[in-house]
């Protein structure tokens, strides 16, 4: 007779596809059996009541990373990942950042030291380049691509890590050959300095003008610019953050025409409006990010391209700073909205708000199918995790969340135990909470508290996945072996 280390039973098991009742027999870290009546296990865990989902994966979140201004974000891995690990998080992505003067080899040595000390769940890694010289292009992404580092990041504005069209066509190229994927922060860097310039000229500083310094055009500009790129380079690119209606429109009409363009966006995007930095004295600081929240008008569009999968998947761009001088008060207690750094914390909340939305109120008919698919198996398959992350399937890593459908909580300040000390969606209601986390068999959330310890995490070493590799197409027959298309001319 077969027997587990933990069997899961009579919960509603949901992945992207299907919703069934069985029980989930686990062995060896693994899932190893879905069915019924399962027994023989060193412990059991009665779900009745409640579904049994896979693990959350955010896919972009921003911890213990020096920022463009130079400033170290709020949280550190134990932190970020306990946060994470409360909101239904099994894995996470985050970013080793390379600014000029370092090497990419270093940035990631130091970034794995940090992650492996203090994670509680699983990681992989992003790449954001700042300085591609030819070392780094031609020696040094090709190793880190080797050893588990598929997916790179690049800005196109903030002055330490903004990246030069000509630069962009060469990295897309390495990554094309090399067999990566490319994410980007697509906005137009001299619409923003030249709105700044403006605003603070005349005056206007409150951090509400920080929407208005990040103008939709500005979105919409090098939206297109890079999907141009992507079209030109038969490189598939993910855009991320989309916050606006019109960034939407250039996305949807790119994909109808057949790129290969991947676009997510952000829970803050989805419930939150620029409303919120309307508030007396700085306190609007604190839902100060970038791209901007914007109007509702941009949040119903953002819901469309939900459902009809122009955008992808949801993250929650983890970014906190602490609400004092060590944060985003840094440059003193009355700075301008260009001083105060960019980003809101989201690791604990994405998943429990989203659930709200998406089961409960069913926005836009959103299934909870759709609710994992966008959360945990999307991002699995566009990051190379799948199959062993993602799903509830035999073989798949046993990474799994029981969830109370019916729990009702009032988010709060008190709640928070990532470094920002701030929650932005404090005194939102909501209904569904992860209440019992699993992360490869093992209970690493009970009873809404933390039973892991830092350093119990493993790294995730990923590869280009199939779903986001290029048409095999290159516009123009731009190939090396035709001379970039001269020999056609011959």
């Amino acid at each position: 007779m077969q027997s587990y280390d933990l069997i899961i039973k009579n919960a509603q098991v949901v992945t992207s596809i299907e919703t069934k009742y069985a029980d989930i027999g686990i062995k060896d870290q693994k899932i190893i059996a879905i069915g019924n009546n399962l027994i023989n296990s060193k412990e059991t865990i009665d779900a009745t009541g409640k579904y049994i989902l896979p693990g959350g994966i955010d896919s972009h979140c921003h911890i213990e990373q020096k920022s463009a201004s130079g400033l170290i974000n709020s949280d550190t891995f134990e932190s970020a990942t306990k946060a994470a690990a409360l909101g239904g998080n099994t894995s996470i992505i985050p970013f080793a950042a390379q600014y000029e003067g370092f090497t990419l080899t270093e940035t990631l040595e130091d970034y794995h030291k940090l992650a492996k000390k203090g994670s509680i769940i699983d990681y992989a890694m992003h790449m954001i380049i700042a300085g591609p010289n030819n070392d780094l292009l031609n020696l040094e992404l090709p190793e880190q691509i080797r050893l588990g580092h598929s997916s790179i990041k690049i800005f196109m504005t903030y002055d330490r890590l903004k990246i030069e069209d000509i630069d962009i066509l060469n990295i897309f190229e390495k990554a094309r050959d090399m067999e990566a994927f490319i994410s980007v922060h697509a906005e137009n860097h001299g619409m923003i300095t030249w709105m700044v310039s403006k605003l603070l000229e005349k005056g206007y500083t409150h951090p509400k003008f920080h929407s208005v310094s990040h103008p939709v055009a500005g979105e919409v500009e090098a939206i297109n610019r890079i999907i141009g790129i992507s079209e030109l380079m038969d490189q598939p690119v993910m855009i991320f953050h989309v916050s606006s209606e019109k960034g939407v429109e250039v996305i949807r009409n790119a994909q109808a025409r057949g790129v290969k363009i991947f676009a997510e966006t952000c829970v803050q995007y989805l419930t939150l409006t620029s409303d919120e930095m309307d508030k007396p004295g700085v306190e609007g600081g604190k839902w100060i990010c970038s791209p901007p929240l914007r109007k509702t008008r941009d949040q119903n569009a953002l819901w469309d391209a939900v459902k009809d999968n122009t955008l992808c998947l949801i993250s929650s761009d983890h970014a906190p700073y602490s609400f004092d001088s060590n944060g985003k008060l840094f440059k003193g207690e009355n700075p301008n909205f260009k001083e105060i750094p960019n980003g809101m914390p989201g690791l604990n909340w994405r998943l429990p708000i989203l659930f709200d939305e998406i089961v409960n109120k069913r926005r836009k008919n959103l299934s909870i199918n759709d609710f994992v698919r966008l959360t945990s198996t999307s991002p699995a398959k566009i990051y190379g995790l799948y199959p062993q992350k993602g799903d509830i399937e035999i073989g798949c890593d046993a990474d799994l969340v029981i969830w109370d459908p019916e729990a009702i909580t009032e988010l709060s300040d008190d709640m928070v135990v990532d470094g920002s000390g701030y929650n932005p969606y404090s005194g939102r209601i909501i209904k569904g909470w992860p209440e019992t986390v699993i992360l490869r068999g093992y209970v690493i959330v009970f009873n809404n508290k933390v039973i892991a310890d830092p350093g119990n995490g493993n790294f995730l070493p990923t590869k280009l996945s199939a779903n986001v590799k290029p048409k095999g197409i290159i516009a123009h027959d731009l190939l090396k072996e035709n001379n970039y298309g001269a020999n056609l001319q011959s």
